[in-house]
């Protein structure tokens, strides 16, 4: 996972090495969500049908070749095939990490399978931007050395694999088939409010990956690479809290909750975006990826808990397909945007959308809450 976000602080010096436009950057990321999407659809499954560590093991595969070709990337079109693969990668590697993981530990684990694979995911994506960053500004060649311990990583994780057991005892065969998309109608109003919530966080997530470095180079006129590094891993890093926070929470505030503070971060990105200000930057990821994270805990907590068991797994696919489809068409937005205006107007208008959407969210709870009472 820490390779799909290593590209961030670096995609400033790819549009210098490359000459493309913000625009550009904007779909560079984008194609990412676009090979989860389809990883997810076609071989959500896999895992129960061949096991987990071919499936691990081809996910270490991809990440190494992603890897690879960022490291020697001469051009748009290797950068676009990178992201793709890692996007191959991180849906591979997601589900079959999660199963083996409640497989190896068993159920009376001190710390739940689960907590595990949030960490690990959550802290990948949150490590590999500031990691990518560092490197980028402490060594002579910033796009090659990440990369090259990107690789390293990726082998590494590879080998682990490769030496260690099958963890699934059970496995149907492979019969190659398409994950359908589902929405579970005995919750479908409280799955869609979720969905469109956390996937108002995703934007952000998102917009703020495909685009604070060209912000903090541009407006605030830092060329630090790890600072765009720890602007992205304070956004990921308080998602992952947020998933863990909503536990804390009562079902019926959770959502509203995540949605309030959604508004509240949208606000302080518009007020960095307009006054050229740091601190409500940070304050903003940081405010954004709780709230998004306690959208997510919701809506997988509704989908596991009350939803059919028979259409679990498809409804879970559903509900990240929408999340990472809104992590990549908004960012694509943003950048149409500052090719038509500049970079400022856009962020302060993809902010004041964000706010309305999840204002709309939760005017539609409340609504919901007095039909109830």
């Amino acid at each position: 996972m820490a390779g799909t976000t290593a590209p961030t602080p670096l995609y400033p010096l790819y549009g210098e090495e490359f000459g493309f436009t913000p625009f550009t950057v904007t779909v560079v990321f984008a194609v990412y969500a676009l090979g989860v999407v389809l990883g997810l659809l076609l071989f959500g499954r896999l895992s129960d049908q061949v096991g987990r560590r071919p499936v691990l093991s081809a996910a270490m595969l991809l990440s190494l070749c992603a890897a690879a070709v960022f490291l020697f990337a001469q051009n748009l079109g290797a950068l676009l095939v990178a992201r793709v693969v890692s996007g191959l990668s991180a849906a591979l590697v997601t589900g079959a990490a999660t199963a083996s993981l409640a497989e190896r530990l068993g159920p009376h684990a001190r710390v739940k399978p689960a907590t595990i694979a949030l960490f690990a995911n959550m802290g990948g994506l949150a490590c590999g931007t500031l990691l990518a960053g560092v490197l980028a500004d402490a060594t002579p060649s910033p796009l090659r050395t990440p990369w090259v311990v990107m690789l390293a990583l990726a082998a590494i994780g590879l080998l682990w694999v490769m030496a260690s057991g099958e963890s699934s005892a059970h496995r149907s065969g492979f019969s190659p088939q398409f994950q359908p998309l589902h929405v579970p109608g005995e919750i479908r109003s409280d799955f869609l409010r979720s969905a469109l919530a956390a996937g108002s966080g995703f934007a952000v997530l998102g917009v703020l990956t495909a685009v604070t470095g060209l912000f903090l180079g541009t407006v605030l006129h830092a060329s630090s690479h790890a600072l765009t590094g720890l602007v992205v891993f304070v956004a990921f890093a308080c998602t992952a809290f947020g998933q863990l926070l909503v536990r804390t929470l009562r079902p019926a505030t959770a959502l509203p909750a995540a949605c309030a503070g959604l508004i509240v971060a949208a606000g302080l990105i518009a007020l960095s975006m307009a006054t050229g200000t740091l601190a409500p930057l940070l304050v903003g990821a940081a405010v954004n990826g709780l709230a998004t994270g306690v959208a997510v805990g919701h809506g997988i907590g509704g989908i596991t808990t009350r939803s059919a068991p028979q259409h679990r797994g498809a409804s879970v696919s559903t509900f990240f397909a929408i999340l990472y489809s809104m992590l990549a068409v908004p960012a694509i937005g943003v950048g149409v945007l500052i090719r038509g205006t500049s970079l400022r107007p856009a962020g302060e208008t993809f902010s004041a959308v964000v706010a309305a959407l999840s204002l709309g969210v939760l005017l539609s709870l409340v609504r919901t809450g007095r039909k109830a009472a």
